[in-house]
């Protein structure tokens, strides 16, 4: 059972870091702490599912179920853990698995930029696609394009697919996306790679199709 707070005021949680609040709540588990939690990355990681999943409704739940699991989780927090991306994981976990359920397939931002803060790589994925080629993507008006990257990216493989939709979210850096997957920095970054060669690879062979 949840024990209340006390006497100590959500402004004074609100000058805990993350990582010492979740130490607190796996050790008393007060509603309060759990609570700043909530408040800290509501709407940051409700938009991120809402990307991500393409369903308001959907993130929604998968929002509840995400700090269900935190709570029943909480005892496998471990000191000195960076928080953030222990919830993205969960999240992201939670959200494969709504998908799957679903029989359905994540969305993608396709005005977000690769690596997010602290990253060097910011360009926009279509704009990469796209290029100085005159390819098909080229040719295409823009809400077109946006579509045949959205139906490409279903076509990728599940590993690919995932940390590609992940490095698009704008606050997520590539140390945090490994965290997340538990995969080293590198291997993020090769998937990424081979996502766009992939996906380049799509297109020129779109592009030979129309040619014939």
């Amino acid at each position: 059972m949840i024990k209340a707070l006390g006497s100590q005021s959500a402004e004074d949680l609100g000058q805990i870091a993350d990582e010492d609040l979740m130490c607190r709540y796996r050790e008393d588990g007060h509603a309060a702490v759990f609570s700043e939690l909530v408040r800290r990355y509501e709407r940051e990681l409700y938009r991120y599912l809402n990307r991500y999943l393409g369903d308001a409704t959907l993130a929604e739940d998968v929002f509840q179920n995400t700090f269900l699991q935190v709570h029943l989780k909480r005892g496998l927090f471990e000191k000195g853990r960076p928080f953030r991306p222990w919830l993205y994981a969960i999240a992201t976990h939670q959200a494969v698995d709504a998908l799957r359920k679903a029989g359905r397939h994540p969305t993608i931002s396709l005005d977000q930029r690769v690596g997010g803060r602290g990253d060097s790589e910011t360009s926009n994925l279509v704009d990469l696609l796209v290029g100085d080629h005159d390819g098909p993507l080229s040719d295409m008006q823009d809400a077109e394009r946006r579509q045949w990257v959205r139906d490409s990216i279903v076509r990728l493989p599940e590993t690919l697919r995932q940390t590609l939709i992940l490095a698009y979210h704008q606050d997520l850096k590539y140390r945090e996306i490994a965290e997340i997957l538990k995969i080293p920095v590198g291997t993020v970054k090769s998937r990424l790679h081979a996502a766009l060669e992939k996906l380049h690879a799509m297109a020129r062979s779109s592009e030979r199709g129309l040619d014939g």
